[in-house]
């Protein structure tokens, strides 16, 4: 991948016309939060792939090419778990009071089509019944309404307020590139999986070996008194838990590609499928019984549309891209504590890996 750049602000928002916002609660025992990705005015041809044994999702079926609707005109990350896909109510009353959406009937009638996907963070912050709704999608949907061009928030916010990921504090996490051609194609991830994006022998970050020239450049390998603690931390966890205990390991990863090619919708399913490939080399196990891995892909079609080789470039940048989110996810977390527990963040558990030396909790 040497060859290849990252976009301006290497996240989500290099895809033009491309709006991003997050709102989330951290406290009075919330630690959750939404995030919504708005399409351009006349929409995006979209998506997805669904994977693993747990899904929450909303409105996947109408992104099968099979069926009528070409587009779509905003998708919803969010925490919450099902109770989280409420969010989404926010974000179509939004887009119907602005006249956006698919057309059925007079100039005033649309129905805004709105896929979307959540996770499960419920009761992290202590209180299982604070959880996103629509007031948190309308919310995020003014952010992202409002927002102006420059890098894509990540970290500790939206839909990865609550995350954790094999043990550790999950974020959200976004990443670019530009392709030879000029395309753009680019990713945003909520990092909250059952398995570890950590090798459990030496510490590396699965993601780190998939970077653009310099990108995960600064980590070392973390000494391994650190990996034996780190080891030990996430079993004595998994044993407090319990057998009958599973709401601790329910998880789901989920995330949106992005670009400004022209696709139909079943090579947005494509792209979707290869950066679920993406985040099986970033994560350990993955797509498991406890997860719902969704990704959505958005096609906005300012560029043309690709012939069969730069299709290839473009499913390849696609997975890539997935990848490296997850990491940027990763290093971009900060640790949390609440009642309900204590999730440390990468930096924190392995500060050897950083050559500036350990962070402050």
């Amino acid at each position: 991948m040497s060859d290849l750049r990252p976009g301006p602000t290497n996240s989500l928002t290099d895809v033009a016309g491309i709006r991003l916002g997050h709102t989330d609660r951290r406290v009075d025992g919330w630690l959750s939060g939404t995030t919504v990705v708005l399409a351009p005015e006349n929409g995006a041809v979209a998506g997805v792939d669904v994977r693993g044994g747990g899904p929450g999702t909303r409105e996947t079926d109408v992104l099968d090419p099979r069926n009528l609707v070409e587009r779509i005109h905003a998708i919803v990350l969010s925490g919450g778990s099902a109770f989280g896909l409420a969010a989404a109510d926010g974000v179509m009353a939004r887009l119907f009071e602005a006249g956006v959406g698919y057309p059925a009937g007079g100039p005033d009638e649309v129905v805004p089509i709105v896929p979307g996907a959540v996770i499960f963070d419920l009761g992290r912050g202590g209180d299982f019944t604070k959880r996103p709704g629509a007031v948190l999608g309308q919310e995020a949907y003014d952010a992202a309404f409002s927002s102006r061009s420059g890098p894509a928030p990540i970290g500790l916010v939206g839909a990865g307020t609550g995350a954790v990921a094999g043990g550790l504090k999950g974020a959200v996490g976004s990443a670019s590139v530009v392709l030879a051609d000029g395309t753009t194609v680019a990713a945003l991830v909520v990092v909250n999986s059952f398995g570890s994006c950590v090798d459990p022998a030496t510490g590396e970050l699965y993601a780190a070996r998939f970077g653009l020239s310099g990108e995960f450049s600064q980590l070392l390998l973390p000494n391994l008194d650190e990996v034996a603690a780190a080891c030990a931390a996430a079993e004595a966890k998994a044993e407090a838990a319990g057998p009958g205990r599973l709401g601790p390991a329910l998880a789901t990863t989920i995330g949106v590609v992005a670009t400004d090619a022209t696709l139909t919708k079943a090579q947005c399913a494509k792209v979707s499928g290869v950066a679920q490939d993406g985040m099986a080399r970033a994560i350990r196990p993955v797509h498991t019984m406890f997860d719902g891995d969704t990704v959505f892909t958005m096609a906005t079609g300012d560029r043309g549309a690709p012939d069969p080789l730069a299709f290839h470039a473009l499913l390849d940048a696609g997975g890539d891209c997935f990848t490296r989110s997850i990491g940027i996810a990763i290093l971009a977390a900060e640790s949390v504590e609440t009642p309900a527990g204590r999730w440390r963040s990468y930096r924190d558990a392995f500060p050897s890996a950083f050559p500036a030396g350990p962070t402050k909790e």
